[in-house]
């Protein structure tokens, strides 16, 4: 696959979008921290919204780290001149598909397949 795709590409694609990550979660991550419980300073309807808040920014977070791995392996996968096939079934992944998404494991049938189980 290595001679059928640019690699170059990707891996910027990689990085870029790991370097995005990287700058969110280093502005973010203070909206994740502890709610005070004190009502006397906060009202109950804006600690429910505090709370609320609280919890999509440690969801973020979470999705955050594990694209972050998505990618880290990927780059791993080029480095090792195995990016751009499926785990599954080892056929060549859709360069479209990449290009939507260039840290995809899996080949559309194989991706499909996993989905209806």
């Amino acid at each position: 696959m290595s001679d059928e795709i640019d690699l170059g590409r990707f891996r910027e694609l990689l990085e870029q979008r790991r370097d995005e990550l990287l700058d969110v979660a280093a502005t973010g991550d203070d909206s994740a921290k502890a709610v005070e419980l004190d009502q006397q300073r906060v009202g109950r309807l804006s600690r429910m919204d505090a709370l609320q808040s609280q919890a999509m920014s440690v969801e973020a977070k979470r999705r955050r780290e594990l694209e972050l791995k998505r990618i880290a392996a990927a780059l791993r996968r080029i480095k090792e001149e195995e990016f751009g096939y499926c785990e599954t079934c080892g056929e060549p992944i859709a360069e479209a598909r990449l290009g939507i998404d260039p840290s995809a494991l899996l080949c559309i049938r194989c991706a499909s397949d996993a989905e209806s189980k």
